[in-house]
């Protein structure tokens, strides 16, 4: 099964992203959005994307281009890539993208939809309540959600044995990791389909066949970047050492600190206030590694730079000017 029309709930930073990339691999994209004021916030970010993709094409038509830490391989492979025949994908994608405020309409005939909305509970709940009398018998339903797990909201789908994660990584033109999560109930051909789909659009899908907070990628990626701010934190040494230290013993491409400029510091501060509240999302042996009241101290070390405007490479500084 192909999926050719395509639904993204949700025009934020990821949302814009995914429907741009399916877009850009012939799908018939619809974005669905809550007011006009969406569209204004939504439009310029495809805007953005459309320059994205062509400054990543510009750039992988050059010698340094064919550098593995240059190459975007959601766009093309190294064998195939035809830089003109790329371009005209990104402008058609770009001028193909619908934005629809009737979600009715947005999710007539549907293959799939990906709900790609705030990591808020009670509003994602009252979505799929919305969403359910909508959906097509047909259509698959996933969630983006990268910090909640699919079985809290598969009662309100109308549809749990089709429903799963399907989760991308920011920039995914580039890093083109998908991870596909299951709930108890997500039918096994569903959640296949659903790995297909990932192929479809030029990703790179990896299973999660157990439900997990964080998946694999933030599973590992968080207590990286924990312990990267601990020793900052705690007066162990300063963020470019700490980098260094990284880069150098083991050819990483990027630090800690480089990585939390990328992602943002409001995420990153929102990451440490979420491990606060909920213990168990921490381990035994990471516990034993940070420093008493190290998160507290992580926690004051992001406030401040935040109130200071420093929110990180977007921003033009977080811990690095750029």
């Amino acid at each position: 099964m192909a999926f050719n029309k395509v639904v993204v709930a949700g025009g934020g930073v990821l949302g814009a992203q995914i429907a741009y990339q399916a877009a850009y691999c012939g799908k018939d994209v619809t974005i669905w959005l809550r007011s006009e004021s969406s569209i204004g916030r939504t439009q310029p970010k495809l805007d953005q994307l459309r320059v994205e993709y062509k400054n990543a094409i510009d750039l992988m038509n050059t010698p340094e281009g064919k550098n593995p830490a240059n190459w975007c391989r959601g766009i093309a492979n190294v064998d195939t890539f035809n830089a003109k025949e790329c371009l005209e994908k990104s402008e058609k994608a770009y001028k193909s993208i619908k934005l629809e405020l009737d979600l009715a309409k947005a999710c007539k005939d549907a293959d799939i939809v990906i709900e790609s909305m705030a990591e808020l509970q009670d509003e994602k709940i009252a979505f799929y309540k919305k969403l359910a009398p909508v959906l097509e018998e047909k259509t698959i339903l996933v969630t983006n959600s990268s910090t909640l797990l699919p079985s809290t909201f598969a009662p309100y789908t109308g549809r749990a044995d089709k429903y799963c994660s399907l989760h991308f990584a920011n920039h995914i033109w580039k890093q083109n990791l998908v991870e596909v999560m299951a709930q108890d109930k997500t039918d096994k051909e569903v959640f296949s389909k659903v790995m297909d789909f990932g192929l479809e659009i030029s990703m790179i899908p990896v299973p999660v066949l157990k439900e997990k907070g964080g998946y694999l990628l933030n599973s590992l990626l968080v207590p990286f970047l924990l312990c990267g701010m601990d020793l900052v934190a705690n007066g162990v040494s300063d963020p470019e050492s700490v980098d260094k230290a990284w880069k150098l013993g083991t050819g990483a491409p990027r630090g800690p600190f480089e990585i939390i400029d990328v992602v943002g510091l409001t995420t990153a501060y929102n990451i440490i206030e979420k491990y606060q509240k909920v213990p168990g999302l921490i381990t035994p042996l990471l516990k034993k590694m940070m420093l008493p009241y190290s998160f507290k101290k992580i926690a004051a070390m992001l406030k401040e730079k935040i109130d200071a405007g420093k929110l990180g490479r977007n921003a033009g500084e977080g811990f690095y000017k750029y």
